[in-house]
């Protein structure tokens, strides 16, 4: 087993209708959900606040764990992805969004069934699994984005 790389820490956020906030990065080919690696001496939680508001323009408060997953990666090591519970965007968030434009294009909100068309299977995996952590109020071990024995 290889050595930690880094940790990462996201945030589900939803609209009106439930649907699940996902961005377009320019660095990259497929979609993501907000967040990104948490710095030296920050906390996940910290970590996945600042990325928000980063991201998003956004300073809003972010909920419980929903998932942990250990994810292996042959080029860029083991990482430790955290994802956390954003909560509703109410319209005057939505509005109220500034996305950066070198890291950035788009923002759009998906139904959660309809995730795995937008996200990278690894993410797909990570992203249902905390909507079911969300649904049953219970927090998620996950290894490479399945449930962990």
């Amino acid at each position: 087993m290889g050595a930690v790389a880094g940790c990462a820490a996201g945030a589900l956020f939803f609209d009106d209708e439930g649907r699940v906030l996902v961005v377009e990065p320019t660095y990259k080919p497929r979609w993501e959900i907000p967040g990104g690696m948490v710095e030296p001496g920050e906390t996940p939680h910290e970590g996945c606040v600042r990325e928000v508001a980063e991201e998003l323009g956004l300073s809003v408060a972010v909920g419980r764990l929903l998932v942990v997953d250990w994810a292996p990666h042959p080029d860029h090591g083991d990482k430790v992805l955290f994802v956390f519970d954003g909560g509703p965007l109410r319209a005057a968030a939505v509005a109220a969004i500034r996305l950066p434009a070198d890291e950035l294009a788009a923002y759009a909100f998906v139904a959660g069934d309809e995730v795995g068309e937008w996200l990278p299977p690894r993410l797909t995996r990570r992203v249902t699994e905390a909507l079911r952590a969300r649904a049953d109020g219970i927090t998620r071990y996950l290894e490479n984005g399945v449930p962990a024995p």
